[in-house]
């Protein structure tokens, strides 16, 4: 296990690649449409709040964890608080993966897009017209497996591959998503849209909605507490710093939503002002696969721009793909599988899980909401392990060392506790929300938004994973961690 090819060659190669995974889809689709609902400069005071009190010390977690025990999920949560918590890790991991199903599916609706506009199909006679006559048919399952294979391809070549495959993708998704946001600060009746976005109305932060929804964002488009950042921690050369890594990634992720919300919103407020509040409320698939086309459509020029918009989205998810298979198979090379063993498994699971939901077939639709919330739950136990371990301890063992750059104070310690209790509100939340007008009526499995279609999915993971708990920490426990060089 030890090898130089399982060790990234620079600071600045991890993080581009730490910035891959960081930087999906959720950034660009669904950061426009949430601000846009959530009062715009309103939702940025707490999304700007939520990244100091959840994204950035579940993100200085992770990458100590990760350096520290130079293991996986699994290993990690064995190594800091005992054989009796292997679940745990594999919960995190599991649920990672689960997402990493349907993840595969949208990359693939972005390739099929990105194509389209090349072709000239998109947009068609009627806005909804492609995305209708494709999603949930076979072609989208074909999109899905070239998705699949185009990732698989990049974690196969190891760590140098994922390494060498972000320092291409991240620079050109940055230029095309800075190229976009130029472009729709110079359209007539831009600066409305400028002036939504970051003029707060102090009054609106009474609002709690809009404090849920500033967590659920970071939550779920920083990669904070999925166990990705854990995973590429692992292959840091022994003297680099975690803090200001972290920093790095955070305050760098959530530039590109901004700018992703300027290129949305920018270009809303200046094509069709009047219809904004439908394009805002049409969903991330409504708000991306209906009405961006229409958007584009009305400037100048539109069809180049569509297609650097849908090229943006490709390589966005396609480096957030590569960090969740990468993922799922070094928790397999922890339990003893060689990479290319766990590749294969990992990629054969990968390709067969995620046609129900490319085809959308009963409740696989509502995947992406079951694991969404589940999310938050994975966050509750990163803050849970360094809780029960003693936080100052972990804090000033595996964080404040010697080669630090950057010195954690005890904020973070709070903010870790503050983490913990955030992590149940909203999971809390988000159950509460989905209740029904009848509570009973929404225990069941097989629908796509309730109450009892999350618990139950719920209760039988966590339940096969208790079962194979001491299986899982005795393979872990006889595999010896990476042990990367300076």
């Amino acid at each position: 296990m030890s090898s130089k090819s399982e060790v990234f060659s620079s600071r600045w190669g991890m993080l581009l690649a730490m910035l891959g995974m960081a930087i999906g889809t959720g950034n660009i689709w669904r950061f426009p449409r949430i601000a846009a609902s959530n009062g715009g400069g309103s939702f940025l005071v707490a999304w700007v709040v939520f990244l100091l009190a959840w994204s950035v010390p579940l993100i200085i977690l992770e990458f100590a964890m990760g350096k520290a025990t130079r293991q996986g999920a699994v290993g990690s949560f064995v190594k800091t608080l005992g054989p009796g918590f292997a679940w745990m890790g594999a919960w995190i991991a599991f649920v990672a993966t689960a997402i990493m199903f349907y993840y595969s599916v949208v990359m693939g609706w972005t390739i099929r897009f990105f194509v389209g506009t090349l072709t000239g199909e998109v947009p068609g006679a009627t806005p909804s017209a492609f995305w209708d006559s494709f999603h949930s048919t076979p072609g989208a399952v074909v999109t899905h497996f070239v998705a699949m294979g185009m990732a698989l391809f990049v974690v196969s070549r190891g760590v140098r591959g994922i390494e060498t495959a972000a320092k291409v993708l991240i620079p050109s998704l940055v230029g095309l998503v800075l190229v976009l946001a130029i472009r729709a600060i110079t359209l007539p009746g831009a600066t409305e849209g400028l002036a939504f976005l970051f003029t707060p109305n102090l009054a609106e932060l009474a609002n709690y909605e809009i404090w849920i929804q500033a967590l659920t964002q970071n939550a779920w488009d920083t990669g904070a507490g999925w166990g990705l950042i854990l995973t590429y921690a692992i292959y840091m050369r022994a003297n680099e710093d975690t803090a200001l890594n972290a920093f790095v990634i955070g305050f760098g992720n959530n530039s590109m939503s901004l700018l992703a919300g300027i290129m949305v919103l920018c270009t809303v407020f200046s094509t069709m002002p009047d219809a904004a509040s439908e394009i805002v409320g049409a969903g991330n698939e409504g708000l991306t696969f209906i009405w961006v086309p229409q958007l584009f459509a009305q400037i100048p020029g539109g069809r180049f721009f569509q297609a650097l918009f849908f090229l943006a989205l490709v390589f966005a998810a396609w480096t957030s793909l590569v960090a969740m298979i990468e993922m799922a198979s070094r928790v397999l090379m922890d339990l003893g599988l060689e990479r290319g063993r766990a590749l294969t498994l990992v990629g054969v699971a990968g390709l067969l899980f995620g046609i129900p939901s490319a085809l959308r077939l009963g409740f696989f639709q509502n995947q992406d909401w079951v694991w969404g919330v589940a999310l938050m739950l994975s966050g509750f136990f990163f803050a849970f392990a360094v809780l029960r371990y003693g936080v100052t301890k972990w804090r000033e063992t595996f964080i404040n060392q010697d080669d630090s750059d950057v010195r954690i104070g005890a904020w973070w310690d709070w903010a870790i506790r503050l983490v913990a209790v955030e992590a149940v509100v909203l999971a809390g939340w988000w159950l509460w929300s989905a209740r029904g007008a009848d509570f009973r009526a929404t225990w069941t499995l097989f629908s796509a938004y309730n109450v009892g279609s999350v618990v139950i999915q719920f209760a039988l993971v966590v339940g096969v994973l208790l079962l194979l708990n001491r299986r899982l920490a005795t393979a872990v426990s006889e595999r010896p961690p990476l042990t990367p060089g300076d």
